[in-house]
């Protein structure tokens, strides 16, 4: 069975970028493109990772991360930041509101799925 990673993106570049990458490694990629549609749509699919922009329309990613965070359903799922926001303190922010990770963009590639993989530890490592 593949691994369903949800990518809450707004950016269509990013989003490509993210889902080609994920797709060429095996996972299963699920979109949404603002907060609020992402947390009706972890809760259809069972993600088992998310990966979170901080900047949505809607609901912002740290509002995501708290509601999600507040459902037991999801209290042990992966949520990575992905975000452009390179401020002192919003790599912080986001792992104070129940992020477990923060991936400056623009992503990695070659590094990308390594970083994706750390947080799923029934997945091989690269």
């Amino acid at each position: 069975m593949k691994t369903v990673v949800l990518v809450i993106e707004d950016n269509e570049q990013n989003l490509y970028l993210m889902h080609f990458l994920l797709e060429k490694h095996g996972f299963t990629v699920v979109e949404s493109k603002d907060g609020r549609t992402g947390i009706e749509t972890a809760k259809k699919v069972k993600p088992q990772l998310i990966l979170l922009d901080i900047q949505l329309p809607v609901m912002d990613g740290y509002s995501v991360a708290k509601e999600l965070r507040r459902n037991r359903e999801f209290d042990k799922t992966p949520i990575i930041a992905v975000s452009s926001y390179a401020m002192v303190g919003d790599r912080e922010k986001a792992i104070e509101v129940g992020a477990n990770d923060y991936i400056e963009k623009p992503i990695d590639p070659d590094t990308f799925i390594g970083q994706i993989k750390r947080h799923l530890p029934s997945l091989p490592k690269e």
